[in-house]
């Protein structure tokens, strides 16, 4: 019976007639938000309109990928998606190579050039969001981000949840050149931090594999569904401390308490190996995992401000007695 109801709710709901008055206020925010954010063609200033700019941003987050499939992702009619891809590719931005899947479709990558070209406009993107929120309260931010949060599930539902299989294991071959991409990737385009940061995490890295320690050393990677979502490694800095490096989430994977369940997994080995302090170090402007931290007795030790991957940061020095 309840699940008999949903439905009949759900049928109700589609078929109502709309409100004209609703329909009006729909359609006034429409207006004010893309005059507010610079969405009128040319896109904030620039030479492009708003869907190049969204073509070239699939490319340069969701590449490789197919016309077909940037076209359905899109929305966009394959001839006017041909014209863009066109252009672009002779401009040198768009890489066209033959499927290894279907010969008769072609793979659309971003080059260098193409990369250089997009990310200005992105951190453009990146600025007027940042103005747009910055005469706001923390309240008043927090409050409207819940809100488009709650407008964009009522708009776009998705499919119905289903139950979602974690796994923390051991790490693999091939894992530690995935925990670089991520960094680098994530870093990129919620922080704006530039190749620098990447080429950090490639040193630490490398530094963790060739002096790798097996009897006081361990890593994890959470996956979720079967795809690589997260990391965290705990690492020998002495005899008596530890250090947790590279925790990292995908955004798939928020939200779940994955986060939450690495760090654990650090403690109970650092304990486990008789450690008796573990250190981290990371910067003021990570909420999620500060959170994490503190929650589980961590310390603010130390901060300092440092100028690095094209950002005014400041480090800190976390620790916890185990």
């Amino acid at each position: 019976m309840p699940a008999q109801a949903d439905t009949a709710t759900s049928t109700a709901a589609h078929t109502a007639p709309v409100d004209p008055a609703q329909v009006r206020a729909l359609r006034a925010f429409n207006r004010f938000y893309t005059q507010r954010t610079g969405l009128l063609d040319p896109y904030l200033g620039s030479a492009f309109s708003l869907t190049e700019v969204r073509v070239l941003y699939e490319l340069a987050h969701h590449a490789p990928c197919s016309a077909s499939e940037l076209g359905r992702r899109l929305l966009l009619d394959a001839g006017y998606l041909s014209r863009i891809v066109r252009r672009f590719t002779e401009a040198g931005w768009i890489t066209r190579t033959p499927s290894p899947a279907d010969a008769r479709q072609h793979v659309l990558g971003l080059t260098p050039e193409g990369r250089s070209a997009f990310e200005p406009l992105q951190q453009r993107s990146r600025d007027e969001a940042a103005r747009l929120l910055g005469p706001l309260t923390p309240e008043q931010r927090a409050g409207l981000v819940a809100s488009l949060g709650r407008a964009q599930a009522l708009l776009d539902p998705g499919p119905a949840p289903r139950s979602r299989h974690t796994v923390l294991r051991d790490v693999r071959a091939g894992d530690m050149g995935w925990v670089v991409q991520q960094h680098g990737e994530i870093y990129a385009r919620e922080y704006g931090w530039n190749s620098e940061f990447e080429a950090l995490v490639a040193e630490i890295v490398a530094r963790m594999i060739r002096r790798h320690d097996p009897a006081r050393e361990r890593g994890w990677i959470a996956e979720l569904d079967g795809e690589r979502v997260g990391s965290v490694f705990v690492v020998r800095k002495s005899a008596t401390v530890a250090q947790l490096r590279l925790l990292i989430l995908s955004p798939a994977a928020r939200g779940l308490g994955l986060g939450a369940r690495l760090t654990d997994e650090c403690l109970a080995f650092a304990r486990a190996k008789g450690y008796r302090k573990m250190v981290l170090w990371t910067n003021r402007n990570l909420d999620a995992a500060r959170a994490i931290y503190a929650q589980r007795g961590f310390v603010l030790v130390k901060s300092e401000p440092h100028h690095s991957y094209g950002h005014d940061l400041v480090g800190e020095t976390w620790e916890l007695a185990l």
